[in-house]
């Protein structure tokens, strides 16, 4: 699978990676080992989850510990799930960093992002000093930002950041023009999450509370051709994610064993040609009311 170097990091990443989320309530250890172990197979080397997406992280320790070399490790704090603390208190991120690393098995992750925090909370400057005490701490090889809108904006003005993870896919393109132009400049490492816009498409309806809600709306609206042929439209969202300057990997999450050849080979072509791409764009710019912000 082809990799790119994920910014001033030096890290060479490959184009897809495996996003933890949806693992976090399952039960089957096995499966979770057959899931893992076929994405790195496939060619991936990027695995990311967060402290507040159930038991993904021990999953992931338990089914990938042995192979901590084989892949690039990122996990997310922030949220006080399981503690008494409130979010973003800095003891509890402290404590929050060291169960994930002994969730995960490992003495170190590659990236540690802040977990959807605000730019007030990020003005204080007492979260983004704890990331740096764990980096120099050796707990993380770098440290990072995962967010949207006008929060993501300046946590990349701030310059402290090595990396950035934000939303990006064709039903969410706030992004493209209002953060990643100086992520690019900065050199950050871009990942881009919801990649293929939670396959919204495929919903004949869907309740105003469901996740893929807002997708699911915006791309009615949207109406491109391309929705109508599944395999075509997965591969078109990947595609379209990664041919946005400065991205370097996308993340993708799944409980199907098997997925992950598919994704790779979806992925043999890995860019839109200038004409598809921006052909997006356009029905973007046409179609996009002013509440369609990145989805936080």
């Amino acid at each position: 699978m082809e990799k790119r170097i994920f910014g001033k990091t030096g890290m060479e990443v490959s184009i897809l990676g495996f996003g933890g989320s949806e693992i976090g309530s399952e039960t089957d250890l096995a499966k979770v080992e057959k899931l893992l172990n076929e994405a790195l197979d496939a060619g991936l080397n990027v695995i990311d989850t967060a402290e507040c997406n159930g038991d993904s992280e021990e999953l992931i320790g338990k089914a990938l510990s042995r192979r901590r070399d084989d892949y690039y490790l990122f996990t997310k704090c922030g949220h006080s799930v399981g503690f008494e603390d409130e979010d973003w208190n800095p003891a509890m991120l402290e404590k929050s960093i060291d169960r994930s690393l002994k969730r995960l098995r490992t003495d170190y992750v590659d990236v540690i992002h802040l977990h959807s925090c605000s730019e007030k909370i990020l003005r204080q400057g007492a979260v983004i000093e704890v990331l740096q005490k764990a980096k120099q701490q050796g707990k993380t090889r770098f440290i990072g930002y995962s967010g949207d809108r006008t929060d993501a904006r300046y946590a990349v003005q701030t310059g402290l950041f090595d990396s950035l993870m934000i939303s990006l896919n064709i039903a969410d393109q706030e992004a493209i023009d209002l953060v990643l132009p100086e992520a690019e400049e900065r050199q950050m490492g871009v990942v881009a999450k919801r990649p293929v816009a939670n396959v919204a498409w495929t919903y004949e309806t869907l309740s105003e509370k469901a996740y893929p809600y807002v997708y699911w709306q915006r791309l009615k609206e949207l109406g491109y051709d391309f929705l109508a042929d599944h395999d075509r439209a997965v591969a078109t969202a990947l595609r379209f994610a990664l041919t946005v300057s400065g991205v370097h990997t996308a993340v993708v999450g799944t409980q199907k064993p098997g997925r992950w050849a598919e994704n790779a080979e979806l992925l043999r072509t890995s860019t839109l040609s200038g004409p598809e791409y921006e052909h997006i764009r356009a029905r973007w710019k046409k179609v996009a009311g002013e509440d369609w912000v990145g989805k936080t």
